[in-house]
Protein backbone atom coordinates (compact mmCIF):
# COMPACT_ATOMS: atom_id res chain seq x y z
CA UNK A 1 0.00 0.00 0.00
CA UNK A 2 1.23 3.46 -0.91
CA UNK A 3 0.22 6.61 0.94
CA UNK A 4 -0.26 9.40 -1.58
CA UNK A 5 0.99 12.96 -1.33
CA UNK A 6 -1.57 15.69 -1.85
CA UNK A 7 1.02 18.02 -3.40
CA UNK A 8 2.37 15.74 -6.15
CA UNK A 9 1.16 12.65 -8.06
CA UNK A 10 4.32 10.62 -7.50
CA UNK A 11 2.25 7.54 -6.68
CA UNK A 12 1.16 7.45 -10.32
CA UNK A 13 4.77 6.90 -11.38
CA UNK A 14 4.93 3.79 -9.20
CA UNK A 15 1.61 2.53 -10.55
CA UNK A 16 2.67 3.03 -14.16
CA UNK A 17 5.91 1.12 -13.71
CA UNK A 18 4.12 -1.64 -11.80
CA UNK A 19 1.53 -2.14 -14.52
CA UNK A 20 3.97 -1.85 -17.43
CA UNK A 21 6.20 -4.43 -15.84
CA UNK A 22 3.31 -6.87 -15.69
CA UNK A 23 2.34 -6.24 -19.31
CA UNK A 24 5.90 -6.72 -20.56
CA UNK A 25 6.17 -10.03 -18.70
CA UNK A 26 2.81 -11.16 -20.09
CA UNK A 27 1.14 -11.19 -16.68
CA UNK A 28 -2.61 -10.45 -16.37
CA UNK A 29 -3.28 -7.00 -14.91
CA UNK A 30 -6.43 -5.61 -13.30
CA UNK A 31 -6.64 -1.83 -12.90
CA UNK A 32 -9.28 -0.07 -10.78
CA UNK A 33 -9.39 3.72 -10.71
CA UNK A 34 -11.74 6.50 -9.56
CA UNK A 35 -11.42 8.01 -13.03
CA UNK A 36 -14.52 7.92 -15.16
CA UNK A 37 -12.51 6.47 -18.05
CA UNK A 38 -9.67 4.30 -16.71
CA UNK A 39 -8.64 3.33 -20.25
CA UNK A 40 -7.34 6.86 -20.74
CA UNK A 41 -4.81 6.30 -17.95
CA UNK A 42 -3.58 3.14 -19.66
CA UNK A 43 -2.41 5.28 -22.56
CA UNK A 44 0.23 6.82 -20.27
CA UNK A 45 1.95 3.54 -19.37
CA UNK A 46 5.66 3.72 -20.22
CA UNK A 47 7.38 1.49 -22.73
CA UNK A 48 10.51 -0.56 -21.96
CA UNK A 49 13.80 1.18 -22.61
CA UNK A 50 15.65 -0.22 -25.60
CA UNK A 51 19.34 -0.94 -25.22
CA UNK A 52 21.53 1.91 -26.34
CA UNK A 53 24.46 1.54 -28.70
CA UNK A 54 26.93 1.76 -25.81
CA UNK A 55 25.18 -1.04 -23.91
CA UNK A 56 25.12 -3.26 -26.98
CA UNK A 57 28.82 -2.72 -27.59
CA UNK A 58 29.59 -3.44 -23.95
CA UNK A 59 27.54 -6.65 -23.99
CA UNK A 60 29.27 -7.74 -27.18
CA UNK A 61 32.68 -7.09 -25.61
CA UNK A 62 31.75 -9.13 -22.54
CA UNK A 63 30.58 -12.00 -24.76
CA UNK A 64 33.83 -11.96 -26.70
CA UNK A 65 35.91 -12.03 -23.50
CA UNK A 66 33.86 -14.92 -22.17
CA UNK A 67 34.24 -16.80 -25.43
CA UNK A 68 38.02 -16.33 -25.35
CA UNK A 69 38.18 -17.79 -21.85
CA UNK A 70 36.08 -20.76 -22.88
CA UNK A 71 38.33 -21.40 -25.87
CA UNK A 72 41.31 -21.78 -23.57
CA UNK A 73 39.52 -24.37 -21.46
CA UNK A 74 38.19 -26.51 -24.31
CA UNK A 75 40.41 -29.16 -25.87
CA UNK A 76 38.62 -29.30 -29.19
CA UNK A 77 38.86 -25.58 -29.80
CA UNK A 78 38.28 -25.97 -33.53
CA UNK A 79 34.66 -27.00 -32.88
CA UNK A 80 34.23 -23.92 -30.76
CA UNK A 81 35.36 -21.83 -33.70
CA UNK A 82 32.53 -23.04 -35.90
CA UNK A 83 29.71 -23.72 -33.45
CA UNK A 84 30.52 -22.00 -30.17
CA UNK A 85 30.03 -18.43 -31.35
CA UNK A 86 26.62 -19.15 -32.80
CA UNK A 87 25.45 -21.07 -29.73
CA UNK A 88 26.70 -18.37 -27.37
CA UNK A 89 24.90 -15.66 -29.30
CA UNK A 90 21.68 -17.69 -29.28
CA UNK A 91 21.92 -18.25 -25.53
CA UNK A 92 22.63 -14.56 -24.98
CA UNK A 93 19.66 -13.48 -27.07
CA UNK A 94 17.42 -15.94 -25.29
CA UNK A 95 18.50 -14.60 -21.89
CA UNK A 96 17.92 -11.02 -22.98
CA UNK A 97 14.34 -11.81 -24.04
CA UNK A 98 13.60 -13.48 -20.70
CA UNK A 99 15.37 -10.86 -18.58
CA UNK A 100 13.36 -9.19 -15.82
CA UNK A 101 12.56 -5.71 -17.10
CA UNK A 102 12.55 -2.83 -14.66
CA UNK A 103 13.63 0.07 -16.87
CA UNK A 104 10.91 2.02 -18.67
CA UNK A 105 10.89 5.16 -20.78
CA UNK A 106 8.32 7.60 -19.41
CA UNK A 107 8.45 9.63 -22.62
CA UNK A 108 7.35 6.71 -24.80
CA UNK A 109 3.92 5.16 -24.34
CA UNK A 110 3.35 1.43 -24.35
CA UNK A 111 2.02 -0.01 -27.59
CA UNK A 112 -1.74 -0.16 -27.83
CA UNK A 113 -1.75 -3.85 -28.70
CA UNK A 114 -0.30 -4.59 -25.24
CA UNK A 115 -2.57 -2.20 -23.34
CA UNK A 116 -5.76 -3.77 -24.66
CA UNK A 117 -5.18 -6.90 -22.60
CA UNK A 118 -5.38 -4.99 -19.29
CA UNK A 119 -8.68 -5.30 -17.46
CA UNK A 120 -9.88 -1.95 -16.16
CA UNK A 121 -12.85 -0.73 -14.17
CA UNK A 122 -14.03 2.55 -12.70
CA UNK A 123 -14.85 2.65 -8.99
CA UNK A 124 -16.43 6.07 -9.28
CA UNK A 125 -20.02 5.00 -9.85
CA UNK A 126 -20.19 1.68 -8.02
CA UNK A 127 -22.48 1.95 -4.95
CA UNK A 128 -21.00 -1.00 -3.04
CA UNK A 129 -17.53 -2.39 -2.57
CA UNK A 130 -18.85 -5.88 -3.19
CA UNK A 131 -18.73 -5.09 -6.92
CA UNK A 132 -15.00 -4.43 -6.70
CA UNK A 133 -14.59 -7.51 -4.55
CA UNK A 134 -16.39 -9.72 -7.07
CA UNK A 135 -14.31 -8.27 -9.89
CA UNK A 136 -11.11 -9.17 -8.06
CA UNK A 137 -12.42 -12.69 -7.42
CA UNK A 138 -13.31 -13.17 -11.08
CA UNK A 139 -9.90 -11.88 -12.11
CA UNK A 140 -8.26 -14.34 -9.75
CA UNK A 141 -10.32 -17.28 -10.99
CA UNK A 142 -9.37 -16.50 -14.59
CA UNK A 143 -5.63 -16.75 -14.01
CA UNK A 144 -3.90 -19.72 -15.68
CA UNK A 145 -2.61 -22.27 -13.18
CA UNK A 146 -0.75 -24.68 -15.45
CA UNK A 147 2.97 -23.96 -15.46
CA UNK A 148 3.48 -21.89 -12.31
CA UNK A 149 5.73 -19.44 -14.16
CA UNK A 150 5.25 -15.83 -15.15
CA UNK A 151 2.02 -16.60 -17.00
CA UNK A 152 0.30 -17.78 -13.83
CA UNK A 153 1.07 -14.60 -11.86
CA UNK A 154 -1.34 -11.70 -11.71
CA UNK A 155 -1.21 -8.04 -10.73
CA UNK A 156 -3.92 -5.84 -9.22
CA UNK A 157 -3.48 -2.06 -9.23
CA UNK A 158 -5.99 0.12 -7.37
CA UNK A 159 -5.63 3.88 -7.57
CA UNK A 160 -6.86 6.21 -4.79
CA UNK A 161 -9.13 3.72 -3.05
CA UNK A 162 -10.79 6.25 -0.72
CA UNK A 163 -10.90 9.21 -3.11
CA UNK A 164 -13.88 11.60 -2.67
CA UNK A 165 -15.33 10.82 -6.11
CA UNK A 166 -15.77 7.19 -5.07
CA UNK A 167 -18.38 8.11 -2.46
CA UNK A 168 -16.95 5.93 0.31
CA UNK A 169 -17.03 8.61 3.01
CA UNK A 170 -19.36 6.62 5.28
CA UNK A 171 -18.05 3.17 4.40
CA UNK A 172 -14.96 3.03 6.60
CA UNK A 173 -15.58 -0.47 7.90
CA UNK A 174 -16.47 -1.71 4.43
CA UNK A 175 -13.10 -0.45 3.20
CA UNK A 176 -11.33 -2.24 6.03
CA UNK A 177 -13.19 -5.45 5.16
CA UNK A 178 -12.20 -5.10 1.50
CA UNK A 179 -8.53 -4.64 2.39
CA UNK A 180 -8.68 -7.76 4.53
CA UNK A 181 -10.28 -9.66 1.67
CA UNK A 182 -7.62 -8.45 -0.77
CA UNK A 183 -4.91 -9.42 1.65
CA UNK A 184 -6.36 -12.92 2.07
CA UNK A 185 -6.60 -13.69 -1.65
CA UNK A 186 -3.05 -12.45 -2.21
CA UNK A 187 -1.65 -14.78 0.42
CA UNK A 188 -3.54 -17.78 -0.95
CA UNK A 189 -2.73 -17.23 -4.64
CA UNK A 190 0.01 -16.09 -6.98
CA UNK A 191 -1.11 -12.45 -7.08
CA UNK A 192 0.45 -9.17 -6.01
CA UNK A 193 -1.48 -5.93 -5.50
CA UNK A 194 -0.57 -2.26 -5.17
CA UNK A 195 -3.14 0.04 -3.57
CA UNK A 196 -2.66 3.80 -3.32
CA UNK A 197 -4.81 5.96 -1.07
CA UNK A 198 -4.92 9.63 0.01
CA UNK A 199 -4.38 9.90 3.74
CA UNK A 200 -6.19 13.23 4.14
CA UNK A 201 -9.62 11.64 3.64
CA UNK A 202 -9.22 9.08 6.43
CA UNK A 203 -9.66 9.62 10.13
CA UNK A 204 -6.56 9.02 12.27
CA UNK A 205 -8.06 5.83 13.71
CA UNK A 206 -8.85 4.27 10.33
CA UNK A 207 -5.55 5.46 8.90
CA UNK A 208 -3.79 3.42 11.60
CA UNK A 209 -5.94 0.41 10.75
CA UNK A 210 -5.01 0.67 7.09
CA UNK A 211 -1.33 0.92 7.96
CA UNK A 212 -1.50 -2.20 10.13
CA UNK A 213 -3.35 -4.16 7.45
CA UNK A 214 -0.73 -3.42 4.78
CA UNK A 215 1.93 -6.07 4.23
CA UNK A 216 4.28 -3.47 2.77
CA UNK A 217 3.66 0.20 3.52
CA UNK A 218 5.22 3.01 1.48
CA UNK A 219 4.70 6.74 1.29
CA UNK A 220 5.72 9.32 -1.29
CA UNK A 221 6.39 12.96 -0.58
CA UNK A 222 7.16 15.93 -2.76
CA UNK A 223 10.14 18.14 -2.09
CA UNK A 224 10.26 21.91 -2.59
CA UNK A 225 11.96 23.13 -5.72
CA UNK A 226 14.20 25.65 -4.00
CA UNK A 227 15.27 24.53 -0.56
CA UNK A 228 18.81 25.72 0.07
CA UNK A 229 19.18 23.77 3.29
CA UNK A 230 18.19 20.48 1.65
CA UNK A 231 20.38 21.23 -1.36
CA UNK A 232 23.40 21.59 0.92
CA UNK A 233 22.54 18.47 2.88
CA UNK A 234 21.87 16.00 0.04
CA UNK A 235 23.83 15.27 -3.12
CA UNK A 236 21.91 15.41 -6.38
CA UNK A 237 19.07 17.37 -4.81
CA UNK A 238 18.36 19.24 -8.04
CA UNK A 239 17.63 15.96 -9.86
CA UNK A 240 15.17 14.65 -7.27
CA UNK A 241 11.45 14.50 -7.96
CA UNK A 242 10.44 13.42 -4.49
CA UNK A 243 11.10 11.02 -1.65
CA UNK A 244 9.90 7.47 -1.05
CA UNK A 245 9.79 6.25 2.54
CA UNK A 246 9.53 2.58 3.48
CA UNK A 247 7.49 2.24 6.67
CA UNK A 248 7.05 -1.53 6.69
CA UNK A 249 8.23 -4.50 4.65
CA UNK A 250 6.34 -7.78 4.37
CA UNK A 251 7.82 -10.63 6.43
CA UNK A 252 5.34 -13.46 5.99
CA UNK A 253 6.03 -16.75 7.77
CA UNK A 254 8.67 -15.07 9.91
CA UNK A 255 8.70 -13.72 13.44
CA UNK A 256 11.69 -11.48 12.80
CA UNK A 257 10.96 -8.16 11.08
CA UNK A 258 13.06 -7.10 8.14
CA UNK A 259 15.60 -4.41 9.01
CA UNK A 260 16.52 -2.28 6.01
CA UNK A 261 19.82 -0.53 5.55
CA UNK A 262 17.94 2.55 4.37
CA UNK A 263 14.28 3.49 4.72
CA UNK A 264 14.19 6.67 2.63
CA UNK A 265 14.97 6.81 -1.08
CA UNK A 266 14.95 9.56 -3.65
CA UNK A 267 12.83 9.46 -6.80
CA UNK A 268 14.88 10.55 -9.79
CA UNK A 269 14.58 10.56 -13.55
CA UNK A 270 17.61 9.00 -15.18
CA UNK A 271 18.38 10.80 -18.43
CA UNK A 272 14.96 12.47 -18.03
CA UNK A 273 13.14 9.31 -19.00
CA UNK A 274 13.55 6.42 -16.52
CA UNK A 275 12.37 6.38 -12.93
CA UNK A 276 15.07 5.23 -10.50
CA UNK A 277 15.25 4.89 -6.72
CA UNK A 278 18.47 5.88 -5.00
CA UNK A 279 19.59 5.95 -1.41
CA UNK A 280 20.02 9.38 0.07
CA UNK A 281 23.65 10.47 0.16
CA UNK A 282 24.76 13.25 2.45
CA UNK A 283 26.69 15.98 0.74
CA UNK A 284 30.29 16.53 1.91
CA UNK A 285 30.75 19.39 4.34
CA UNK A 286 32.94 22.18 3.07
CA UNK A 287 36.04 23.02 5.07
CA UNK A 288 35.04 26.67 5.32
CA UNK A 289 31.73 25.82 6.99
CA UNK A 290 33.27 24.60 10.26
CA UNK A 291 36.35 23.50 12.14
CA UNK A 292 35.66 19.78 11.97
CA UNK A 293 38.06 19.20 9.09
CA UNK A 294 40.93 21.00 10.74
CA UNK A 295 40.40 18.99 13.91
CA UNK A 296 40.39 15.71 12.03
CA UNK A 297 43.48 16.77 10.16
CA UNK A 298 45.30 17.36 13.44
CA UNK A 299 44.26 13.93 14.70
CA UNK A 300 45.35 12.08 11.59
CA UNK A 301 48.62 13.74 10.82
CA UNK A 302 50.23 16.21 13.22
CA UNK A 303 53.05 18.28 11.83
CA UNK A 304 54.95 18.62 15.11
CA UNK A 305 55.00 17.09 18.55
CA UNK A 306 54.40 13.55 19.62
CA UNK A 307 52.85 10.81 17.51
CA UNK A 308 49.67 10.99 19.62
CA UNK A 309 48.84 14.66 19.35
CA UNK A 310 45.13 15.23 19.95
Amino acid sequence: MVMEDADAPHHLLLLRNFMSQGVVHRQPVLFASPLKDPRAFLGTLPSPVSLSKEHRQRDTLVDHNQQDQEKGLRIAWQYKKYFGDQQSSQIHNRDVKQEFSNDFDLRKALERQHVQYIESMSIQDIPRLTILRDRCSNFLSGLPRSDGGNLSAGRIAIQSLCAPQCGYAEMDWDLVAFIRFLRSIIRSSNVVAVVTFPTSFLSPAFLKRWQHLADTLLSVRAIPDEDKDMAKLLTGYQDMLGLLHVHKVAHNNSQVPTVLEASTFSLKLQKRRSLVLERLNQAPVEASSGTSYSTSGTCSGPSKGSSLDF
